[in-house]
Order: structure tokens, then C-alpha cells, then sequence
């Protein structure tokens, strides 16, 4: 089983900033999305791609993969880059 460590990212239509600590944990698929034969919706027997558990930090994450076997690969945030500017560097 392969999974991902990540921070959730900022929601970009809001401007608030909850839940922005959590880690996430989900699963990389086991097999192909394939289309349904009657309807054409893509899906597979995959139930571990449904599955997302969230954690208080990387290191609990990691501890939970660890206890259990899983292969994780941890993806670090980049920095966020505040770019300041007045009102009045509009008109400039």
C-alpha cells in the first residue's frame, strides 16, 4: 500500500484559513479507473482510494504509517510569499 503525506492547501475563493494545520493521509490507487459498461461513469474496486484520514502534524502521520506498514511519501508546503503593496501601488 502507497500513500502521501501533505498539508491541506489554502481554498483560493476564501480568504479565511481554517483547517490549514491538518495533515493528510490518502491512498494512491491500486488499479485503473475504468469506464462502467452501462453508464460510461469511470470507477474501480478500489475502496483505499476513498479513504482520507487527517492528522495534527507530518510526524503523527508518519507514525500512523509506520505502525501500520505503509509505504509514505511525505510532500512538503512551500513557503508562502506575502507580496505587501499599498493602495496607491495600483495607480503607479
Amino acid at each position: 500500500m502507497a500513500a502521501r503525506i501533505y498539508q491541506r492547501p489554502k481554498n483560493a475563493m476564501q480568504s479565511g484559513k481554517a483547517r490549514l494545520g491538518e495533515w493528510i493521509l490518502d491512498f494512491a490507487p491500486a488499479e485503473a479507473r475504468l469506464p462502467d459498461p452501462l453508464m460510461g461513469w469511470s470507477g474501480s474496486g478500489d475502496t483505499q482510494a476513498q479513504v482520507q484520514l487527517t492528522f495534527p502534524s507530518a510526524a503523527a502521520a508518519q507514525a500512523y504509517a509506520e505502525k501500520y506498514g505503509i509505504e509514505a511519501a511525505v510532500h512538503a508546503v512551500p513557503p508562502r510569499k506575502l507580496k505587501l503593496q499599498t493602495y496607491a501601488d495600483n495607480f503607479r
